[in-house]
Parts: C-alpha cells; structure tokens; sequence
C-alpha cells in the first residue's frame, strides 16, 4: 500500500476549498436555496422533479409498474433536475425536498399537495396509496422494509463511498478505494445468500424493495455502475447476476430507467415524460441530440 499523506486535520474545519472531482460544484456544507426557480407543473396527479440516476430510477419504475397494473391514477409528469447545473438549489424545489437531493415527489392527487422527499419515502408512499408491491402480512411487510432500509442505508457506502473515490475523485487513494471496495464486496454477499434462497428479496415476490436495489446494485451487477464490473468480479455473485437480469427484462423496468436519463445513447434517453405516448414518439424535445 502507498505511503500516507502528511495531511494533519486542523482543528476546526473550515470550507475554504472545493472538494474536488466531478460534482465538485454541488457540494457545499450548507443547505437551504442558492436563487429562486419556480418549479412547472404539468397536469398529471404526481409531479416528479428528479434525475435518471439510481435514486431517481427508483421512483420512475415504481410509477411505471403502477400504470402497468391498471392504476391510471399514477401518471405523472416526470420533470427534468440537472443537478450539475445545481436546479435542486432552486427554491422551489427546496421546499418540496429540504435536502436538495433528487428525487422530489409532488402528489396533488388530492385536495392539498403533499410533498414526498427521499427516494424510499416516496416507494412506501405510493405503495401504500396504490396497494402494490407492498406485503400486507406482518411477516411478509417486515421483511420487505426490511431490504427496503437496508438498501437506503448501504447505499451511501456504494454512491458516496466507493463510486466517489474509484470513479470521481481528482485523486486516486488507494486507502479510501480498498476500504469501500471491501465494504461493496460485503455488501454483493449478503444480498447473493439471501438471492440463493429467495426469488426476490422480500420472498417469492417483487416488491418496493427490489425496486429500490436493482436500480444500485443490479447496476452493478452488470457492469453498468462506475464501470467497476471487473474491478468488482461482480460475475462471481451469480444470484445477484440472476435477479438483476430477471429485472432487468420487465417492461416498466426499462420505460423507467429511460425517465429523466442524461447519459447513454440517444434512443435510451427521455429527459421529460408526461404522455406513456412519450416512450414512443420521442420527440426531439424530450430526446438529446442524436
């Protein structure tokens, strides 16, 4: 292992340096709205403001599942956030998601709108509103929340842990890179035991928690995610190999990981959705630049 740096932490940190690397400009140690930005509304029940990226897949595929059950009362107006371009620093979508983290979910379904934020709150929500992919038996409803919060609390460690330092850190730490690496390796374990006993991992049926995993860690799974797939030997976790592929195939699966989606080929990219016409007009508007 490479020698250490001779960095000594002071004793009060102090912002006075970005943090380097691809979303440096995003981050900074305090929230709240850099400008003010109306947010548009469409005329669906659910406003979605988000991004395609695993956070954000989670919520499109959730809707999409819905309206492939006959629950038209899911459409929604999926809008596009470049947070690159820091739009979840606008005001108006700070107040629906204090965090400034996509996605941000606006239900006007009924008399008054109801702001959903954190990309698991938002699966429980619509699971709960819409009876779907979401057990009702007490076992069966433990155990899905269960992997529904164990994906939203390991998640961090494969985003802004190992993805950070492996793919877009300014400089490579070998220290930082081992230890994440270790942790996401675990983490490929523990769902391969639970995969090679149960189809999905609530049991026999797909639920919010799969919907909330595949978007990770069957990205993973099939080299999609940080293009660590070797780097990973991602391959050696057949169940998990098994399950993202089983889920991968679904329909709704691929109508929404297409949502709000910035990076890919064209064809594979809908920055905006509001008609289920969308995924196959997709008009020039709606598509990047071929």
């Amino acid at each position: 292992m490479s020698q250490p740096t001779d960095y000594v932490p002071p004793k009060v940190w102090a912002w006075n340096k970005e943090s380097g690397g691809r979303f440096a400009s995003i981050n900074r140690p305090i929230a709240g709205p850099t400008h003010d930005k109306t947010l548009p509304v469409g005329r669906h029940p659910f406003q979605l403001y988000s991004l395609g990226t695993p956070n954000g897949v989670k919520v499109t595929v959730m809707l999409e599942e819905l309206l492939a059950r006959g629950h038209t009362g899911a459409e929604y107006d999926a809008w596009l956030i470049r947070i690159g371009d820091g739009d979840q620093f606008g005001s108006d979508f700070v107040a629906i998601n204090p965090n400034s983290k996509i996605p941000a979910l606006l239900d006007r379904s009924g008399p008054t709108p109801i702001r959903v934020f954190e990309s698991g709150a938002i699966l429980v929500h619509l699971a709960e509103k819409f009876g779907e992919f979401l057990p009702t038996e007490p076992a069966a409803r433990a155990e899905c929340l269960s992997w529904l919060f164990w994906q939203m609390g390991s998640a961090p460690y494969l985003g802004g842990g190992f993805g950070h330092f492996y793919a877009y850190a300014p400089t490579k730490i070998e220290y930082a890179i081992d230890r994440f690496a270790m942790e996401v390796k675990r983490q490929l374990d523990v769902l391969d035991r639970r995969l090679a006993e149960s189809e999905y991992l609530a049991g026999p049926d797909y639920t919010i928690a799969d919907i909330a995993v595949w978007p990770w860690y069957g990205g993973l799974a099939k080299g999609l995610l940080y293009g660590a797939g070797e780097f990973l030997a991602v391959e050696s976790y057949t169940h998990v190999v098994r399950w993202a592929d089983t889920i991968g195939q679904r329909a709704a699966v691929r109508r929404g990981r297409m949502v709000n989606r910035l990076s890919g080929e064209p064809a594979s990219q809908l920055h905006e959705r509001h008609e289920a016409s969308d995924f196959d007009t997709k008009t020039q508007d709606k598509l990047a630049p071929g």
